[in-house]
């Protein structure tokens, strides 16, 4: 018996004296799917300056093949996000037959509406119509590409907003982005969902447009049930309990998605479950709580890889999100019911903390096992030659 059977069998036995159903655990561990982003894989970073990896991925195509790459290690990524038009491309059909024959689905379309020279004072709230119908424009562009890869998601985050007070009104704002954003909602493909995300600051620092899960939620409201609000873990001031927000988002059936990343300070963009394990955990205990509710809720990766080997930061990043999905499956919840009804504050506190102690990696381990890959994908990407085969070619 090898190390990681010894390791199993004593969690299964542990399992069990609990209550818990390992083939269930299992089954339930393999539908988690964590969809990672296009822009990870390139050279892409922070506003200070970019460090560049040797290997990174230079276009579409070879960001499709690393997603493809991390895929098979983890068995739990199988779409890639694109961001428009940083992955542009003419033949948009022909992209996702690429990306298909690499067990690879086109998921989240991000449009940019942040970086040209127009978008000064705002996308589709800025105060000339013309610049508005610029970004709009694009925005239905995107709904065209949806259309032509297959994506069923619109991910939406803006950088409008104003530095200064008596800049723009705010009001007036507001009438402009639901205008615009009504326009693109009809526009968008038959079954498509529209998931808008929010920021409390950066780069604008008077007021942003879309600052909190409340200015978003109320957008959505306006737009129609094809509307929900996208979480940024990131995206938020410190302090701030994400796990109610997400509680709430969720019950409303207003929760369309997830960004994760980890963050100390503020949009930090590290590596999911790095600096808060415990955050990540809790979010979860939510999401399972509330299972029902939140069958179609998007995980995505959105984060920054700039001094972290980019490719094994994402599977840490898979991996991650799947030990706090098992943890979480892990609670006791009719235990914890029972303690919350009787007041017992440290008892139902405990109960996730059981859970959260747990050391689940055993677990993930057979599953890999169980569907075909190695048991340790960073271990197992560390004696490949991956990253070395890629920066010759790339070079």
């Amino acid at each position: 018996m090898n190390n990681h059977e010894k390791a199993y069998e004593l969690l299964v036995e542990q399992l069990h004296e609990t209550g818990h159903d390992v083939e269930k655990l299992k089954a339930r561990i393999r539908t988690l799917n964590i969809e990672t982003p296009s822009w990870a894989y390139g050279n892409s970073g922070t506003r200070f300056g970019v460090f560049a990896y040797p290997g990174a991925a230079r276009n579409v195509y070879e960001k499709i093949d690393d997603a493809s790459y991390v895929h098979s290690l983890t068995g739990a990524a199988p779409s890639i996000a694109l961001h428009i038009p940083w992955d542009k491309v003419q033949d948009w059909e022909e992209l996702a037959a690429y990306a298909e024959d690499r067990n690879i689905r086109i998921g989240a379309i991000n449009p940019n509406l942040f970086q040209d020279d127009n978008y000064k004072l705002g996308s589709v709230c800025h105060p000339d119509h013309a610049v508005r119908q610029k970004a709009i424009d694009h925005l239905v562009e995107c709904c065209d590409i949806m259309e032509l890869t297959g994506s069923n998601l619109l991910s939406l985050w803006l950088a409008d907003g104003t530095n200064y007070a008596g800049q723009d009104s705010m009001v007036e704002r507001k009438h402009r982005l639901q205008d615009s954003l009504q326009h693109v909602y009809e526009n968008m493909p038959n079954e498509a969902r529209l998931l808008i995300e929010y920021k409390f600051f950066e780069p604008s620092f008077y007021h942003t447009d879309l600052a909190d899960w409340g200015t978003a939620y109320a957008m959505t409201l306006k737009l129609g049930e094809r509307a929900q609000v996208l979480v940024d873990t990131g995206h938020h001031a410190q302090g701030t309990n994400i796990a109610h927000i997400v509680s709430f988002l969720l019950d409303e059936q207003k929760l369309g998605g997830f960004h994760f990343n980890a963050r100390r300070y503020a949009d930090d963009d590290l590596i999911v479950g790095t600096n808060n394990p415990m955050e990540l955990f809790e979010i979860f205990v939510e999401l399972v709580a509330g299972e029902q509710k939140s069958q179609d809720v998007a995980f995505m990766i959105d984060q920054s890889h700039n001094i972290e080997p980019k490719i094994e930061a994402m599977i840490l990043s898979i991996i991650n999100c799947q030990i706090a999905y098992a943890k979480a499956l892990l609670v006791d919840f009719a235990k914890l019911r029972r303690f919350q009804k009787e007041g017992d504050v440290l008892g139902a506190h405990q109960v996730l903390m059981e859970a959260y102690e747990t050391d689940v990696r055993p677990l993930l381990a057979q599953v890999r096992l169980e569907l075909g890959l190695a048991t340790n994908p960073i271990a197992t990407h560390r004696t490949h030659d991956y990253v070395e085969k890629r920066a010759a070619e790339r070079e």
